[in-house]
Formats: C-alpha cells, sequence, structure tokens
C-alpha cells in the first residue's frame, strides 16, 4: 500500500530536571541557533517549538538579535510558536493558572507573528477534565498529546470531550512525541525503517499519513535532516516536512468518531507517573500559597486601589507559570532544581503580596489606628473569625468588639503577651547605647507612650498606639545625658509594654467588601450572635451545634455531622515504606506497616465560644530507613510524636484539622485515613473547574503498574464524609472502598531508580535526590472533615473549601486613633448554587474588554444561575483569550445561565 509520511522536527524542552534552569538555558541558546540557522539555509526545513513561548522568551532574553530572524520564520509559517507559556502539569495547578497560561503564552506569540492554534499537551503526565473547554473557549480546535488516552481509542485521533460538551479533535501521540527518531536512526535506511514503521502502526492511520514526530528531548534536528528526507521518499512513500499546525490542518479530518469524555488518566499506552503528586510536598504547598495570594491581589487591587500594578501581578503570574513545568512543580528534578524552583514561587508570592498590601493600605488609611480593617477576598458576604493583637481587658472588664453600625460582637481572648519585655542594668555610661534602640518613637516593634526618668531608673512604657502626646527623641536624649551625669553608677532601664491579648472577633463582611471594627474594654460581654450555636469543648469533645469531634483514646477522631453522619477513627495515620522514586510509589518486599501509636496525649487548648481546640499528640515508632538493597523495612526505629491540631469554630459545619511532626525517618510514605461508614465503589476530586469522579481501579496495560492513587485540589469526598484541603493532595480509596486515605508524606531519595516494582523502565536517571526525603523538615498539613450522608454536592463543598481556603485579610487602620469608624462597603457579589470564581481582576483599556474581569464556573451536572451584582452597569462576554464576544445592559445587575461544568468570563463595567 501506497504510505505517505509527514515528519514534523521539533524538540521537547524541559526548562528545569536533572538540571537547573539555567544549564539547561545554555543547551536551548545552541539548539535555536542551529534551527535557525537550518532553517535560513533550507526552505524545506520547518520546527515546532514545543507548544511553550518560554523556550523562545529564554533564548531571545540571550540572544536578542535574533528577534526578528524569529519573527521572519513565524510570519513564512515556517517556525511554529504557542500557545502556551510553558508546558505545565495540569494536575497540580490551579484552573485560573492554566488559563493564564495560555493567554500569556498566547500574547507572548503575537509579539512575533502569532501563535500556532493547536492545544500540544505532548509529555504532561495526564491531563485534566476542562482541558478541552479551555481550548475551545480560546478559539482552539484541535489538540495533541501523549500520555493518559485510554485503550478504547484504536486509531491516531479522537474527539475529547469536556463535561460540559466542549469538544476538541485531539491527535493522539500513541507512540510518544519521538516516533520518529528510530526511522532516523540510519539516515540511508529512512524508507525501509518507515515502512517497517507504518506496517506496524498500518491500523491506527488508516488512509491517513504517517505521522512522524523528529524530535526529542533537550536536542535540535540533524541540519540534515530535510536532505536526507529527500533521498528517503519517492513515489511509493511520498515524504514532506511539516510544522504540526500545518500537518494537522492539512489532515485532520473531521469523521473522528471515537470520543473520550473527561480527564485521561489511562495507564494502557504511556506512563502517566503518579507518584509525583506526593512527592516533595512542599512545593505543592509554595504553589497553592503563591496563587492565592495572586487571586486575591488581583481582587483587592481591581475592587479597592486605584494603583496601576498590572505589571508587578504580570510578574508574579510569570513566575507561577514558569513554576507549574511538569518537571518544575512536579518535584521530579535534582535538588538543586526544587531549589528554584521553592524561590521562584516564594518571589511570585512576595510580589503578589506587596499588591495586596498596598490595595489594603488605601481603605485602611480611613480606619482609626484602634481599630482593624477586614477585606473579604470571595464575592459572598461571610461571618469570618479573625485574630487580632489588641490591648487587654482591665480586671473587672471584658473586650467586645463594635462594628461601624454600632453593631456589638463578642470576643475570645485567647493568649496574654508579657507586659515585660526587658530588664536591665547597666552603668550610667552605657545609657547612651539603650537610646541607640529608638528609631524616631520605635522601640522593640512599639512605639513609645510614655518614659519615667528617676535617679537610677529609666522607665519606657510602650504602647501599638500611644496617647500621651508627641514625643521629643532629642529631649530625651539630653535629660538622659543630664541624668546619667548626675548619678553616676548603676542603673536600672525596664521596658514595658501595656498589656495585651490575641483576641478572636467574629466579623460580618460583605461579598468581596470591607468591614471595620474595634476592641475595647467593656464592663459586660456582648450577646452571641443568634445565627449559629457557640463553639464548647469538654475533656476530649468539641462541638458546635452543626458538628461534633470526640478524641478516642488511641488519637483518632469520631466526628458527627448536622445530619447525624459518623465517621468513626478519623485521622488514624498508617506509615510504610516506599522503595520507588520521584515519579512511582513501590512498597518494599517485606514492609513494615505502623500504625498504632506509642502513646497518646489529649490536651483541650481553647473551650469557646468562638472557638475550641484540643491538642492530641501521638508517639510513633517508625523505622528510620530500609535495608541497604531498599527490600526490607525495619531494624532501627525513631519514636516521633505527631501532634494534630482539632477545631471547631462556631457557625462552621467542618472540623478543622492539622497534622505536624519532625521527620527523621527515610524512604516511607505516611497517610491520614477517614474510614467510612460504607464502603465506596467511587470517589470524587475538585480542581481545574470541574468536580471527578475516579472508581477503585485505574487502567494499565503498559509498563507501569496502575496504582489508583489520584490527585485532589480543594476537596476529594467518597461516601459520606468530605475532605476540604489546603493543596493539591494524593489520596486513594483503599480496603475495598472502606477507607479514604489522604497522602501526607512520601519521602524518596532518588530522582528515578533503574529497577523498580512497579514500572518497567526508567522514568529518568538514577540521580540521587536527597531533600526529597524532607529529613530534619518539619511536615505540617491542614485540612478540613465534612460528614454528610449525601455527599460533596449537599454538603455544599465547593463553597466550603473556597470558605476554607480563604481567609479574609486583616490589617490595622492607620488613621488617628480614636476616630469613626467607616461603614462597611460591598464589591462584586456572586449569588448560585456550586458556582466557583476564580478570579475577579482588572483589565486596562478602553476598548469592550476593559473592566472587572469575572470568570465562574457551574461546578454541576445540572448547571448553575449566577446573579451578579455590584457598581456596574455594562457587561460583556469574552472568551478565554479576553476577546469580546457579546454585550448586555447590566444597570440592575446581571444574570448568568451557565450550562453543566460551563466555564463563562464576563467583564463588567
Amino acid at each position: 500500500m501506497r504510505r505517505s509520511a509527514v515528519f514534523v522536527p521539533h524538540f521537547h524542552w524541559d526548562r528545569e530536571w536533572y538540571e537547573p534552569f539555567q544549564v539547561f538555558r545554555h543547551r536551548l541558546v545552541t539548539a535555536l541557533d542551529t534551527v535557525l540557522e537550518t532553517a535560513e539555509t533550507n526552505p524545506d526545513f520547518r520546527f515546532t517549538v514545543d507548544g511553550q513561548m518560554a523556550a523562545v522568551e529564554d533564548y531571545l532574553e540571550m540572544r536578542p538579535e535574533n528577534r526578528e530572524r524569529v519573527a521572519a520564520l513565524v510570519a513564512e509559517g515556517r517556525l511554529a510558536i504557542g500557545p502556551w507559556l510553558i508546558l505545565l502539569d495540569e494536575f497540580l495547578c490551579s484552573g485560573e493558572t492554566i488559563v493564564r497560561n495560555l493567554r500569556m503564552g498566547w500574547a507572548a506569540a503575537a509579539e512575533l507573528g502569532g501563535s500556532m492554534p493547536i492545544g500540544y499537551l505532548p509529555d504532561m503526565f495526564g491531563h485534566v477534565a476542562q482541558m478541552p473547554q479551555i481550548l475551545a473557549r480560546a478559539g482552539i480546535e484541535h489538540a495533541a498529546l501523549w500520555r493518559g488516552v485510554p485503550g478504547s481509542v484504536d486509531g491516531h485521533a479522537f474527539r475529547w470531550r469536556a463535561p460540559d460538551g466542549s469538544e476538541v479533535r485531539t491527535e493522539f501521540l500513541f507512540d510518544g512525541y519521538d516516533n520518529g527518531l528510530d526511522v532516523l536512526l540510519v539516515p540511508d535506511q529512512i524508507g525501509r525503517a518507515l515502512g517497517e514503521y507504518a506496517e506496524m502502526t498500518a491500523e491506527r492511520w488508516g488512509d491517513d499519513p504517517v505521522l512522524a514526530m523528529a524530535g526529542t528531548d533537550h536536542n535540535a534536528p540533524d541540519p540534515r535532516l530535510a536532505e536526507w528526507l529527500r533521498r528517503a521518499s519517492g513515489d511509493d512513500r511520498p515524504i514532506t516536512i511539516a510544522t504540526l499546525d500545518e500537518y494537522i490542518r492539512k489532515h485532520a479530518r473531521d469523521e473522528v468518531t471515537a470520543i473520550v469524555t473527561g480527564e485521561l488518566r489511562s495507564h494502557v499506552r504511556g506512563n502517566i507517573l503518579p507518584g509525583v503528586i506526593s512527592v516533595r510536598r512542599g512545593l505543592k504547598r509554595r504553589m497553592a500559597v503563591a496563587e492565592r495570594t495572586i487571586d486575591h491581589a488581583e481582587r483587592l487591587n481591581a475592587q479597592w486601589s486605584g494603583r496601576d500594578d498590572s505589571r508587578f501581578l504580570s510578574l508574579a503570574w510569570h513566575k507561577v507559570i514558569e513554576s507549574s513545568a511538569h518537571d518544575s512543580v512536579v518535584g521530579s528534578g535534582t535538588d538543586e532544581t526544587a531549589d528554584q524552583v521553592e524561590a521562584r514561587l516564594a518571589e511570585a508570592a512576595h510580589a503578589a503580596r506587596a499588591v495586596r498590601d498596598a490595595a489594603l493600605a488605601e481603605p485602611a488609611a480611613l480606619v482609626p489606628s484602634d481599630g482593624h480593617l477586614v477585606a473579604n477576598p470571595l464575592p459572598f458576604a461571610r461571618t469570618a473569625l479573625v485574630e487580632v493583637d489588641v490591648v487587654a481587658a482591665p480586671e473587672g472588664t471584658v473586650l467586645v468588639a463594635t462594628a461601624a453600625d454600632g453593631t456589638a460582637y463578642p470576643v475570645q481572648p485567647v493568649a496574654e503577651a508579657p507586659t515585660v519585655l526587658s530588664d536591665e542594668r547597666m552603668d550610667a555610661s552605657q545609657l547612651e547605647r539603650v537610646l541607640r534602640r529608638i528609631h524616631r518613637r520605635e522601640l522593640f516593634g512599639r512605639q513609645i507612650d510614655q518614659y519615667e526618668l528617676t535617679p537610677g531608673s529609666l522607665v519606657f512604657h510602650l504602647a501599638e498606639v500611644p496617647t500621651s502626646g508627641p514625643f521629643d527623641l532629642l529631649i530625651l536624649r539630653r535629660e538622659v545625658a543630664a541624668a546619667a551625669a548626675a548619678h553616676p553608677g548603676e542603673w536600672r532601664v525596664l521596658t514595658l509594654e501595656e498589656a495585651r491579648a490575641t483576641a478572636l472577633v467574629p466579623v460580618n463582611v460583605p461579598a468581596s467588601g470591607l468591614a471595620s471594627f474595634r476592641v475595647a474594654p467593656a464592663e459586660t460581654a456582648a450577646a452571641p450572635s443568634p445565627a449559629f450555636a457557640p463553639a464548647t469543648a469538654t475533656a476530649r469533645t468539641l462541638a458546635n451545634g452543626l458538628v461534633e469531634v470526640v478524641a478516642a483514646a488511641d488519637g483518632t477522631l469520631d466526628v458527627t455531622g448536622a445530619d447525624g453522619t459518623l465517621l468513626r477513627g478519623v485521622g488514624r495515620l498508617v506509615d510504610g515504606g516506599d522503595r520507588g522514586d520521584s515519579y512511582n510509589y513501590a512498597p518494599p518486599a517485606r514492609d513494615v506497616l505502623v500504625s498504632e501509636p506509642a502513646e497518646v496525649a489529649v490536651e483541650l487548648l481553647e473551650s469557646g465560644p468562638l472557638r475550641s481546640r484540643m491538642r492530641i499528640t501521638r508517639v510513633y515508632e517508625w523505622p528510620t530507613a530500609l535495608s541497604a538493597d531498599r527490600d526490607v523495612r525495619g531494624g532501627r526505629t525513631v519514636p516521633t510524636p505527631v501532634e494534630t491540631l482539632v477545631e471547631v469554630r462556631a457557625g462552621e459545619p467542618f472540623v478543622r484539622v492539622s497534622t505536624s511532626f519532625l521527620n527523621q525517618s527515610a524512604d516511607h510514605r505516611l497517610r491520614l485515613h477517614v474510614p467510612l461508614p460504607e464502603p465506596a465503589a467511587v470517589s470524587a476530586s475538585a480542581g481545574q473547574f470541574a468536580v471527578t469522579e475516579r472508581g477503585l481501579t485505574a487502567e494499565g496495560g503498559w509498563g507501569e503498574y496502575p496504582i489508583p492513587t489520584f490527585p485532589a485540589d480543594s476537596f476529594v469526598s467518597a461516601g459520606a464524609a468530605t475532605v476540604l484541603l489546603d493543596h493539591v493532595t494524593e489520596y486513594e480509596l483503599v480496603d475495598g472502598g472502606s477507607e479514604l486515605a489522604v497522602t501526607l508524606l512520601r519521602a524518596i531519595g532518588s530522582i528515578s531508580v533503574n529497577i523498580h516494582p512497579l514500572r518497567d523502565e526508567p522514568a529518568a536517571s538514577e540521580i540521587p535526590a536527597p531533600g526529597a526525603q524532607d529529613l530534619g523538615v518539619r511536615i505540617e498539613n491542614r485540612f478540613a472533615v465534612v460528614p454528610s450522608a449525601a455527599g460533596w454536592q449537599s454538603a455544599r463543598a465547593v463553597a466550603l473549601a473556597e470558605d476554607f481556603r480563604n481567609d479574609v485579610l486583616v490589617t490595622r487602620g492607620t488613621a488617628p486613633a480614636g476616630g469613626q469608624l467607616p461603614p462597611d462597603a460591598a464589591g462584586l457579589r456572586v449569588d448560585g448554587a456550586d458556582v466557583l470564581v476564580s478570579g475577579i481582576r482588572r483589565v486596562a483599556g478602553d476598548g469592550p474588554g476593559a473592566g472587572t474581569e469575572l470568570r465562574l464556573t457551574a461546578m454541576s451536572d445540572s448547571g448553575s444561575t449566577a446573579r451578579v451584582t455590584g457598581a456596574f452597569t455594562q457587561a460583556t462576554t469574552v472568551d478565554l483569550l479576553g476577546r469580546p464576544l457579546s454585550a448586555t445592559p447590566a444597570a440592575n445587575g446581571l444574570e448568568l445561565v451557565l450550562g453543566p461544568w460551563e466555564i463563562r468570563t464576563v467583564v463588567v463595567r
């Protein structure tokens, strides 16, 4: 049979991995130098730059003089760039980060002539369910990918359908993104090798030409490639060279019948390396922190600030997106690579924090300095519990919080600070050294309210907000010098702070809004809120009328929900060995599972009425390491105390749980178990604009054991238990679906191991990664447990997860103390069941796409109606790239009918 072939020259560029970024960039510059020279020398040559603009940006930063050369090849259609900024790990960042990645990549490509309109995803370790909708709502009709495709696809293309019904035609790179390389091994035998490959894969291609991806990691194609292919081409086997875009536009057929709906996480045609979800958990936590900080900064900047901080926000997003690369946040690189990712994420959070704090400072300037401002980043009203530092109540009085409208809130003191900050004795000649500590009026982080100077004694009285009038440091220096001269010898210097307390205050905050309050002593306490019962506690029980938690003798928790659902044994810890690597978990041949603590202690910390807390300390004897051959766990053990902080807040239908321990063991996996009242056959996890259901098994068939561990971002639910999460976390339904196991730590010591019991081939070179053991690191996790017999939707898990993850922001006022509190102010409000608002930001400009942009998703099979209200009169629906689609008058608000799982982006002004 006459079989044509299309070769697509390309490379796959991991920006950082087993080498750090700058080392790989040095290779990148050499590779793209070769590509440009080859393309300019040979007009038949084409090249596809891996679908990510980061490679182009990194190159042009080193070779700015080549910008026009790149643009010229793009204009000619011989260099395909974009659409992504970077090839990301789709499960280890938020859905909003995926959208911004595509948007920033598309914009960067536009500056060089335009993006390839293909959702190229060659090496991701599986693909999220909503990716077809994300591509389709950006106007992209085609995708191309390798990993995760189920065995039901027997051709080279399928229609990939998102939960909302959106579809993209998807080219299945069933033999990977380097399937053309084996054909090219012997240049004089390309024709024969291509014929053999075409015959072996004929059933995949049908009447279509063979797609030969001619490229691999970190290398440019041989400059002689076009010449080799011209010699091999013939009438019986015509060979052409194309970009991936050219191949798909010319050869993609609409009559593809295979349809795959939802996420792609099958192991049947390629390894999806699920262990990356749980390795180097610190990177996952820092990614979530950076994403949240940017999100809050954008929301506050758009609604409460007049500053244009778009450059800082773009910088923060760029660094987060760089870090989302599939060999970056996954943690499968060397220790130095992980260190660089961690620093980059910290830098992103720092830039965003500066914008957030500057936005908060503007309304805080209207709040007296003896008051506090509270900002709600979420577009629904809420009663938030805030923790503030205040002046302690004098004996015989209590603290009461008062809002701007005069509403009195009860206050729960939880700690008092010491009043003596320093008590020193020194010779009079040394007093000048004490004065050097004072900067204008500040001393030890407080303000000098007054001082007492008597022979042999200097006493400072400090306050958060001074009330004694002006302070003159020059006068103090003169007085102290005179006193020291008049009274030589020993002096006592005493620094006292006004008695202070840490207090909890419940504050009603409008949607996306601001509220202020001040705390002051009063003779009687404020009445509790009639909206909800107080938090209470006994020695081993916490409750609030909505949920009750009891500490059992073994340190686990029995949690009862408002509907009577009882979860027994929540928080059982199971620690086992892990002889795998950063890509895949593997138990040692002779494992030792430790699930029973050697000691248990329970301590009641707070008893309400706003928050009740207890601390459970369990001591476990965990083996310190595996044997030398890594097949046996046991031998020496180390006692490891694990502290579990259990918290119930008034008005919340869930129990907050935090775990903390110092890791002293290598090569192990620790999981927290949530036993279910009845076995569950299905779990549901939220993330990336969807809630995805999964069974008890995963599809296998390649060289990787299909272990059914899965990622969850904001929550995971199974049966009657829903667990709200702080960051992307690995979970598994175990023991036939009777328990939900959540991974708290997976400690390993190698990027990849050559011989892995659950994987046939190495995933990379066997390079040590001792930092991935997290030895000597305090491992902290926080989550919340929601008991509900009717499942996650009845429990309102989407809204609860947003509430749990997004604390209100609190800052002290900066106006003169004693003034009037400003009235509460509301921002944009969104009402609607199971509606997720993933972003609110300012879009500058004068066109219809300028204003305040909101992205909403209906997180349910039945869709939702969202009502948006606020200070706007016009609304424009835009696509995910920000291009206007339709405009609507909205003087009385905006009503959006969202289909099931639909992502909608609107700009209001």
